[in-house]
């Protein structure tokens, strides 16, 4: 099936990739490889949570936002390569999750990044991963998730 199809099927439709925040590129390229810069739980080019996860957005928000960061990673490669159908497989998943102290989910959070991608691509989303603790994030963004992926 195709990626946006699925997508579709999901209710899920992607947004115009916004511009960058800082002074770097979204994407960067090389051979069959896209290096994806941090990406941050953004709607309409504005933070849905803010905060310290495990103090100021639940658990479940950050699984939420981390969802949201892999739809605004899927728009950037689809600006990117235009056709998310050349994703051949997702290779790691870097996640930064702006922790409380004593917080100690940032897996489960960055969990609803990684069952996002299975759902939406199947075999080709699974992935290995890193999942940090962080003091503080751009914007005060509870979650940010930097991405590498094959594609064709």
């Amino acid at each position: 099936m195709k990626v946006e199809t699925k997508l579709k099927e999901m209710g899920i439709e992607l947004p115009e990739m916004a511009a960058p925040k800082g002074s770097y590129i979204p994407v960067s390229r090389t051979g069959n490889l896209l290096f994806l810069s941090g990406q941050l739980p953004t709607q309409n080019n504005a933070l849905i949570y803010e905060g310290h996860v495990g103090s100021d957005v639940t658990l479940e928000q950050a699984q939420e936002a981390a969802r949201l960061c892999m739809i605004n990673a899927l728009a950037a490669i689809k600006a990117t390569i235009g056709d998310l159908d050349q994703i051949k497989k997702i290779v790691k998943v870097q996640s930064f999750v702006n922790s409380a102290p004593g917080f100690v989910s940032q897996h489960v959070v960055t969990n609803g990044a990684s069952d996002f991608l299975g759902e939406a691509l199947g075999e080709k989303g699974k992935h290995a991963r890193t999942a940090v603790a962080v003091p503080e994030l751009p914007l005060g963004s509870p979650i940010e998730i930097e991405m590498i992926v094959e594609v064709e």
